[in-house]
């Protein structure tokens, strides 16, 4: 796991929604959702639920955005 990853992962949380997320990394909508999918497979939990055009996070989202968040300001 990247910490890269895991802002997108914030970024993600944070905008609840890809394409905005996306627009403020400065990456294109598909490779940041390929990026969070890689993520959950790897952690192999859902780590968002995604209705109609609207993102929020599971349960286990929400205990890995803290989790997140927390490695994030360490690493800087």
């Amino acid at each position: 796991m990247e910490l890269r990853v895991l802002r997108y992962f914030l970024s993600v949380a944070a905008n609840k929604s890809v394409s905005k997320a996306a627009k403020q990394l400065h990456i294109i909508q598909p490779t940041l959702s390929r990026q969070i999918q890689e993520l959950e497979e790897e952690l192999g939990v859902s780590l968002l639920i995604r209705d109609h055009h609207r993102i929020r996070l599971s349960p286990k989202g929400e205990v890995g955005g803290g989790v997140s968040s927390s490695i994030s300001r360490s690493a800087f």
